[in-house]
This record gives structure tokens, C-alpha cells and sequence, in this order.
């Protein structure tokens, strides 16, 4: 496939390569350039996560757990793990 550069330094790409690829409007590249060639790289954006997504996801079964039980969790779970690496 052939394209050609404007004068605005812009090259368009082609649809069919784009669909394949899964690119959309507004993705962003690295361009490497490779001696007698260029690389397009895509840029690895982050996505947002929403809760509704994620809620759940790790399949804890048992009965729900206060706010201040979780941080009691967390903070004992910290203080082990310092215990161990101080060994």
C-alpha cells in the first residue's frame, strides 16, 4: 500500500490497516526511525477502570467486611511483611 506525505507532514493510514490494528482517532506513536525506514509504535495509554467493573473481581465469599476491619487488615499485613524482610 502507498501513501503519500502532505505538505503539512502528515501521512494518512490506510483504513484497512488501521481497522486491523484497532486504532482510532487521537492514538499516539512513537515513530523509530530505522535507517531507510520508519516504525510506528503505538503508545500504551492507561485506561480508567470503573468500579462496576472490578467490584468483586477478586471472589471473596465470606461475610462483608467494615472499613475499619480492612484497614486493621492491611496495617497487620504491612507489619508482618516488615517483620519478615527485617529478618
Amino acid at each position: 500500500m502507498e501513501t503519500t506525505l502532505s505538505s503539512k507532514g502528515q501521512i494518512v493510514i490506510p483504513l484497512q490497516i488501521r481497522n486491523l490494528h484497532g486504532w482510532r482517532p487521537g492514538a499516539s506513536f512513537t515513530i523509530i526511525d530505522n535507517e531507510d525506514s520508519l516504525i510506528l509504535q503505538p503508545v500504551q495509554t492507561k485506561t480508567t477502570t470503573k468500579l462496576e467493573d472490578v467490584i468483586g473481581c477478586a471472589g471473596y465469599q465470606g461475610k462483608k467486611k467494615s472499613q475499619a476491619e480492612m484497614d486493621a487488615g492491611i496495617l497487620e499485613e504491612a507489619k508482618r511483611r516488615v517483620a519478615e524482610w527485617s529478618r
